[in-house]
């Protein structure tokens, strides 16, 4: 089963990791970071091992986002990301696991302080 892991975050300013730029994350001890970026990094290298990782990418600062919008006829182009927005998207990885439970222990690790994790199944026809 396909998945992608959305991650959402708003570092000011942005970077990636984003932890390292997160309030919430930077406020942690240090240990507790190093454990956090230990247990992601573990994940990561028992995706890669097993093949369940598909690939994945952080993604540039939504300030150079563009919105493309279909209005009067027309497609027109507007400077991103929302506005209304406080989380953005920072990065996505996509995996093939065995089943929604292997998604979900996958995708704790990924979940981290001021960051809202999204999982989501990929649609197959």
């Amino acid at each position: 089963m396909k998945y992608v892991i959305l991650i959402h975050s708003n570092p000011q300013p942005w970077g990636h990791p984003t932890g390292d730029f997160i309030p919430e994350v930077k406020s942690l001890p240090q240990a507790t970071q190093d454990e956090l970026m230990g247990a992601w990094e573990a994940v990561m290298e028992e995706l890669s091992a097993n093949g369940e990782l598909l690939g994945g990418q952080a993604l540039a600062d939504p300030v150079s986002a563009k919105l493309y919008r279909w209005d009067a006829g027309e497609p027109v182009v507007t400077d991103g990301p929302y506005s209304e927005a406080k989380e953005h998207l920072a990065g996505f990885f996509l995996i093939d696991v065995e089943s929604q439970e292997r998604a979900e222990e996958v995708v704790r690790s990924f979940a981290g302080p001021g960051e809202t994790v999204e999982l989501r199944p990929v649609a197959t026809y």
